[in-house]
């Protein structure tokens, strides 16, 4: 069975990471390491007072429990397996990616489990794809990601194909199709023509 690692560290978008989970195939085995940040700004964007959105809509932790194959990890244990370059994983994703995980997968730091598991993919020479969530980038973030993307690591922040469709649904479902083309993993979205 196939691995996959699919980090949400704390920018705007934590649910565009939980439904990239929800979308993979179910016979993937899953590691999901959900930081601490992520944690809060899923609290932050979904407590607004919309009396017509269900609340259970938003109760994306416990609705993670219901995705087949899935292992969720604390971000503070450095020794999960998936911190080891003997734990043999095809690919990693980091969506949504703030600008303070990318800058330390770009230096190097390892002091989160997110951290380590990414730079493992690294050195490993496995495929590993970064979904930065900010606007504008400063020349700093560009030029992490310049540097990463160098070393073979995929940069794909979350940039809406409007010939996908004009509902969020339909927009969102076009960035999982582009992140699963990405890490080679089928998945059935609008594409060009």
């Amino acid at each position: 069975m196939k691995r996959i690692i699919v980090g949400v560290s704390g920018a705007s978008g934590v649910e565009l990471g939980l439904r990239f989970l929800q979308c993979l195939p179910k016979e993937l085995e899953k590691y999901c390491v959900l930081t601490q940040g992520a944690r809060y700004t899923l609290q932050a964007e979904n407590s607004r007072k919309d009396s017509t959105i269900p609340q259970a809509k938003w109760d994306w932790i416990e609705s993670l429990q219901e995705i087949p194959n899935l292992v969720l990890l604390e971000d503070t244990d450095l020794g999960a397996k998936i911190a080891s370059g003997s734990f043999i994983c095809e690919a990693m994703a980091v969506i949504p990616c703030s600008q303070n995980t990318l800058a330390k997968i770009a230096c190097g730091i390892c002091d989160t489990l997110l951290t380590r598991a990414a730079n493992v993919m690294i050195k490993e020479n496995r495929k590993l794809l970064l979904a930065p969530r900010e606007m504008p980038f400063s020349p700093i973030v560009l030029e992490n990601m310049l540097n990463l993307s160098r070393i073979g690591v995929r940069i794909a922040p979350p940039i809406f194909g409007y010939y996908a469709g004009k509902s969020l649904e339909e927009m969102e479902r076009f960035l999982i199709g582009k992140w699963c083309d990405s890490l080679s993993l089928p998945f059935d979205y609008a594409r060009w023509g």
